[in-house]
């Protein structure tokens, strides 16, 4: 079994830790697409999509294929998108309880 070190494992886990990071990786799930693409799924603006997608490539998550002038982004690899889809999986079993927390740890 592989060991990392906790600070890498906190600092993977917080590119999962925002609204917006999470909706980016559900927007590219199935299908890479450019920043233009990711905004207007979002309805948000491009600057701050594009921070986020700077943290999400930092985290190695995404990854960016540059075509012309255009870069489009995807998941990094499959293991990413069966993440996403366990989250789901684990959300729906302890919904409830998530719902009903009133922990928010910093």
């Amino acid at each position: 079994m592989l060991t990392l070190d906790m600070d890498t494992k906190v600092k993977f886990l917080q590119g999962f830790a925002h609204k917006t990071r999470i909706q980016i990786l559900e927007s590219i799930k199935e299908k890479e697409k450019t920043v233009s693409q990711i905004v207007s799924d979002l309805n948000g603006n491009q600057s701050n999509i594009s921070q986020h997608l700077a943290c999400l490539k930092g985290c190695g998550l995404i990854v960016g294929r540059k075509e012309g002038k255009y870069i489009f982004y995807s998941l990094s690899n499959q293991h990413v998108r069966d993440l996403l889809t366990m989250f789901d999986v684990v959300l729906d079993e302890v919904q409830n309880d998530v719902e009903s927390c009133h922990y928010h740890i910093v």
